[in-house]
């Protein structure tokens, strides 16, 4: 599996953006697919994430509400929109996948796109 995330960008408070996580290789059926994110001198933390189906999500209790994971069929990618962006949600975005349910740690995922990094200003 091949990731490849892009789409961040500087923004106000308040403002909104798109990642879009475009997936090649395998067949996607049976991976979940995550979100994460990685402010300075944090660890990454798992902000969305949603099997292939959709069936299963999962939000952060930070996200939520303002979020939202979706896969675009056509393109094969998973997109993360996000609404009412907060100065803390400042961190560079990584997608990733793993085989099987859904991960919450970093570890837990074997295959990862490059960062994208979002900037929101105050």
């Amino acid at each position: 599996v091949q990731l490849q995330a892009c789409g961040g960008g500087v923004v106000q408070a308040g403002g909104s953006l798109s990642l879009s996580c475009a997936v090649s290789g395998r067949t996607f059926g049976g991976y979940f697919m995550g979100w994460f994110r990685q402010a300075p001198g944090k660890e990454r933390e798992l902000v969305a994430a949603r099997n292939w189906s959709g069936y299963n999500t999962y939000y952060a209790e930070s996200v939520k509400g303002r979020f939202t994971i979706t896969r675009d069929y056509a393109k094969k990618t998973v997109d993360l929109q996000m609404l009412s962006l907060k100065p803390e949600d400042t961190a560079v975005y990584y997608c990733a996948a793993r085989y099987g349910s859904i991960g919450y740690k970093e570890y837990e995922y074997d295959y990862w796109g490059q960062g994208t990094v979002v900037t929101v200003s105050s």
